[in-house]
């Protein structure tokens, strides 16, 4: 009977299975948020609704950007709308990059130019985050009160980790021959695809464009939210916190970033002038409007997405 019964169907449902389970796991927290939103001003949350519609926008401009083929629209928007429901249930982006990458090889590319195509994508995130990041910081640089949340301390634990971490790294990559020569081989194929993506101004603008709008439409949905719940604190503030704590939440990967994010967003918040009570309260909301509503439709999406053969 099991053997009977399509892969792709489970493959689909499995998906919508997690997610039931995540729900259930995490209810208390969706109790809390939802009342949260219960007492909102509305138009900011529609606010907010309205910027994480738009950012698939922005994701599928920048995943059009990473490659030379056109792509076609209306699946590569439903493929970034599936992948931000996989992103929640695998830690890190495994699941959204699976799913992109099962997009680009459906649509032809060889998995050596896919695999390069999202590692550009992921270098032009990286670089405009770290700009953005750090204009706000040299724009308003006591926007954050990072001593509310962090002893200032030369050997903080944090700090010693990261540099422990990058130099264990390092020296992996050095010593092990094998791994080295792969890493090389694909960084040429990633040198070479991002000479090619900027030979074409259209594929330039979409790839730095894209990555540029998405972790904007990200932090102004953050900022709405916290606007919707009536907290004093600047939008720019709210805005430098997000990229901070979202920045922060990286270095501890988890699926979705639950736990991780929502720790960092908090103390990010604080940092930034809020109360503990509404960091915490805005945290909740933000993960209803970005998370929890659009999931479900996304899991469904995914599994469409893998029937059709589209994935």
């Amino acid at each position: 009977m099991l053997r009977r019964l399509p892969v792709r169907h489970v493959a689909g449902l499995l998906p919508v299975l997690i997610v039931l389970g995540i729900a259930y796991w995490k209810w208390p927290m969706l109790d809390k948020g939802t009342a949260q939103l219960g007492s909102a001003d509305t138009e900011w949350l529609l606010a907010a609704a309205a910027a994480t519609l738009l950012a698939w926008v922005c994701s599928a401009t920048a995943q059009q950007g990473a490659v030379l083929e056109q792509l076609p629209a209306g699946r590569l928007l439903a493929t970034q709308f599936a992948a931000s429901a996989a992103n929640h249930i695998l830690p890190a982006g495994i699941g959204g990059n699976a799913v992109n990458l099962r997009f680009l090889l459906r649509c032809g590319l060889p998995p050596s130019r896919c695999a390069a195509a999202l590692a550009v994508r992921a270098l032009a995130a990286c670089v405009v985050r770290i700009a953005l990041l750090t204009t706000l910081l040299a724009a308003f640089p006591h926007a954050l009160h990072v001593h509310r949340v962090v002893p200032a301390r030369a050997d903080n634990p944090l700090a010693i980790t990261v540099v422990a971490l990058a130099c264990a790294v390092a020296l992996f990559l050095a010593l092990v021959r094998p791994v080295r020569r792969t890493a090389c081989d694909f960084l040429g194929t990633v040198a070479a695809d991002v000479r090619a993506v900027h030979g074409s101004s259209a594929r330039a603008a979409a790839l730095w464009t894209g990555s540029l709008a998405l972790p904007v439409m990200q932090a102004l949905v953050l900022v709405a939210v916290v606007r919707a719940l009536h907290t004093p604190v600047p939008p720019v503030h709210v805005a430098l916190a997000y990229l901070a704590g979202s920045a922060a939440a990286a270095l501890l990967p988890t699926p979705g970033g639950f736990g991780s994010l929502d720790v960092a967003l908090v103390l990010a918040l604080v940092t930034a002038g809020a109360t503990a009570v509404a960091a915490t309260s805005a945290v909740l909301a933000y993960r209803i409007v970005t998370v929890w509503l659009p999931l479900l439709p996304g899991v469904l999406v995914l599994a469409a997405l893998v029937r059709r053969r589209v994935l």
